[in-house]
């Protein structure tokens, strides 16, 4: 089981590239990936975001790319032709205007003007980038998938330890169960002797009531679904990628629980249904951190 949170790093350092490579996950329905990168990674995002899919189903991921390239190259300078003739235009200008001064403009000192001269950046990454890029990014993920790993224990370890409560109170739901269309004839009989006082009580009529009660208030159905239920969960735990699955399961949970306490009719099993609700809500929630 993997939690949908955690954090990883890896690091590329070999050739004169320094390259870091960090991911951040959080909770998400879906996945769903920003990547953070220079530049110069623009075109290899879609690339970025096909490695983050094939570790990760679920989940908000951050990543962040940062890089120093000290590789010797060569490099190229760009021009801006407008600009430097607009400097020796108006270095013209002014020595017309002020001929006692000496005018020192050279093709070297125009080239040293602001704008004039820039230095070529590279549209995209080479080769040699996108392969260490992609050696800290496999780094990362595996850190990463290490951490969600071990917090998915912990998940697994919390929900199953709820599922144990939810067994027992469904079990005393079921011992109780039995009891209550006998309690509803004991109290009908009661009552209909309270009434008619000295009159002879109809019992065939008392047992018909009491068999209508019973087969209203009759939950076997629903405690064996929640058995399976909690069979299936406890099965599916043992998974890895759990998390819509539980999701699901839970969903089924409360629908049979919601069931249960509608039917009733009885307070102790109402209490006890809202008592399941409560640890159901509570393994939803850890449900909702699961990938």
């Amino acid at each position: 089981m993997l939690s949908m949170t955690g954090y990883g790093r890896g690091e590329y350092s070999e050739g004169g590239i320094e390259l870091t490579v960090e991911i951040k996950t959080v909770n998400n329905r879906y996945l769903d990936a920003s990547v953070k990168a220079p530049r110069i990674f623009s075109a290899s995002e879609d690339e970025i975001r096909g490695l983050i899919r094939q570790k990760l189903t679920r989940g908000h991921a951050d990543v962040f790319i940062s890089f120093a390239d000290k590789r010797q190259k060569e490099r190229t300078f760009t021009l801006d032709e407008g600009i430097a003739k607009a400097y020796a235009d108006a270095a013209k200008r002014l020595s017309q205007l002020l001929p006692d001064l000496p005018n020192d403009v050279t093709v070297t000192s125009v080239l040293r003007y602001p704008e004039v001269l820039s230095a070529a950046e590279d549209a995209s990454a080479d080769g040699e980038l996108i392969e260490a890029m992609k050696k800290a990014l496999d780094a990362a993920l595996q850190k990463l998938n290490a951490m969600r790993l071990t917090e998915g224990e912990k998940l697994k370890n919390d929900m199953l330890g709820r599922m144990r409560t939810i067994e027992e109170l469904v079990n005393k739901v079921e011992e109780r169960a039995p009891l209550v269309a006998e309690e509803y004839r004991l109290k009908l009989q009661a009552k209909i002797k309270k009434i008619l006082e000295e009159a002879e009580v109809d019992e065939a009529r008392i047992l018909t009531e009491a068999a209508v009660f019973a087969d209203k208030s009759n939950i076997d159905e629903e405690l064996t679904r929640l058995h399976s239920h909690i069979s299936q969960f406890r099965e599916i735990c043992g998974e890895q990628i759990v998390g819509r699955k539980l999701d699901f399961l839970v969903q089924e949970f409360n629908r049979e629980t919601n069931t249960i306490c509608s039917k009733s009719n009885d307070l102790e099993i109402t209490r006890l249904g809202l008592a399941l609700k409560n640890e159901i809500e509570k393994v939803r929630e850890q449900v909702q951190n699961v990938e």
